[in-house]
């Protein structure tokens, strides 16, 4: 089914810091950031403003990238900005909302899973066991640190950057029962 413009811009107004506009596009990666981010912190939903006319046409078919041959994504400063600052807040909800969990356990697992959310948003992702590496790496090198979670996401965003692909297109898109299913 076709996918409209004045659709995706319709839920971005009015769902868009959760990322309805996102699951409408089949975009489910950016959807599940923006529900646990708010939108990005609120920034990325009005940065979304500019993207959704190519977003459409992506999910349309039209615009799509043709077969990138093995060729790995160009560095992005605003993705690794993201991936830093969302594997941050994923480590300190950790630290804060699970307390009887030990810190050496969820916050890198946090970390790690904050950054590989980012790394995975449009068209590129990541090595999920290289960032979690990484992740659990730098939390035992700065173990006891107060701010232990800034060096731990930038040790596990470098690890991202360094393991970037694209995804694999051409693969059926599984209907969307099955999305919020998994999304949930």
């Amino acid at each position: 089914m076709a996918k409209r413009l004045l659709v995706a811009y319709g839920l971005w107004a009015l769902g868009g810091p959760l990322g309805l506009h996102h699951i409408y596009l089949g975009r489910d990666s950016h959807a599940l950031l923006w529900m646990l981010t708010l939108g990005g912190f609120g920034g990325g939903w009005l940065w979304d403003f500019w993207h959704l006319p190519a977003w459409v046409a992506a999910a349309n078919g039209t615009g799509v990238a043709g077969d990138r041959g093995g060729t790995v994504p160009s560095l992005s400063p605003l993705r690794l900005a993201g991936q830093v600052t969302v594997g941050m807040y994923f480590g300190l909800v950790a630290a804060l909302g699970l307390p009887w969990v030990p810190a050496l356990l969820a916050q890198p697992l946090a970390v790690g899973l904050g950054v590989q959310l980012v790394s995975s948003v449009g068209d590129q992702t990541a090595e999920a066991p290289s960032i979690l590496a990484a992740a659990f790496l730098a939390s035992l090198l700065f173990q006891g640190w107060v701010l232990a979670v800034l060096p731990t996401s930038l040790a596990a965003s470098i690890a991202a950057q360094r393991h970037r692909r694209y995804k694999p297109h051409g693969m059926p898109r599984p209907r969307l029962a099955a999305r919020l299913y998994h999304l949930g």
